[in-house]
């Protein structure tokens, strides 16, 4: 009773606050838990080999919707960034023919958005329209694009006053080059130890059963 007694009113206040979260936080949890809406997989698959760039070009507002309208029976040629390549990824993915197309039949090249940065004046309305916080900067000052960040979707190049964005082709260097291996070119790697051991212990054993021979003949 004596520390009961010793509390203030703010020390209740603070009391109540912390029950009361605490309270709303085990309830919360419970309902993320029984509440929880399981996604489609086949939505989560398609997800997965959209390119992610969130470039709004298909007509939704990011690869995550353009994958539930492609799973609800939407066409699947709306991806610009993905090129024929991801047509024929979600055409065998869903089991069907690969549709007829203006893409090009190589996957389509690779730009970065770029800065003229003596033309820029600082309007930030291209940080604005960056789906990916690529552009850096801040109002009257000059912005500059972080390559590694951005995905090509173009969506900073319309809406600039002074048309100061251009899409420029990424240089093929250590960081950006094809490391796909041809199979063909693959030499296989032969055991030489353990045929040397084989061999000499077939011989052995071959040896073995002569002298055994002779004994016996």
């Amino acid at each position: 009773m004596n520390i009961l007694s010793q509390l203030t009113a703010l020390h209740w206040v603070l009391i109540i606050i912390a029950f009361l979260a605490l309270v709303f936080g085990a309830i919360l949890g419970f309902a993320s838990v029984k509440l929880k809406v399981e996604s489609d997989p086949i939505v989560d698959q398609i997800d997965a080999i959209l390119p992610q760039s969130q470039c709004g070009q298909c007509g939704y507002p990011g690869c995550r919707p353009y994958a539930e309208a492609i799973a609800n029976g939407d066409v699947i040629t709306k991806c610009v960034p993905g090129g024929q390549p991801l047509v024929v990824q979600l055409a065998d993915m869903l089991g069907v023919e690969v549709p007829q197309t203006d893409f090009t039949a190589g996957p389509p090249e690779v730009k970065v958005a770029f800065i003229h940065e003596d033309m820029c004046i600082g309007c930030t309305k291209c940080i604005q329209a960056c789906p990916v916080d690529a552009i850096i900067g801040s109002n009257k000052a000059l912005h500059t694009v972080i390559a590694d960040l951005c995905t090509g979707c173009e969506l900073c190049v319309a809406p600039c006053p002074t048309d100061c964005i251009t899409m420029e082709p990424v240089k093929t260097d250590i960081d950006h080059w094809n490391w796909k291996v041809d199979p063909q070119l693959i030499i296989p790697i032969v055991n030489v130890k353990n045929d040397v051991n084989n061999d000499a212990n077939n011989n052995l054993a071959a040896s073995n059963t002569k002298k055994t021979e002779a004994k016996h003949g």
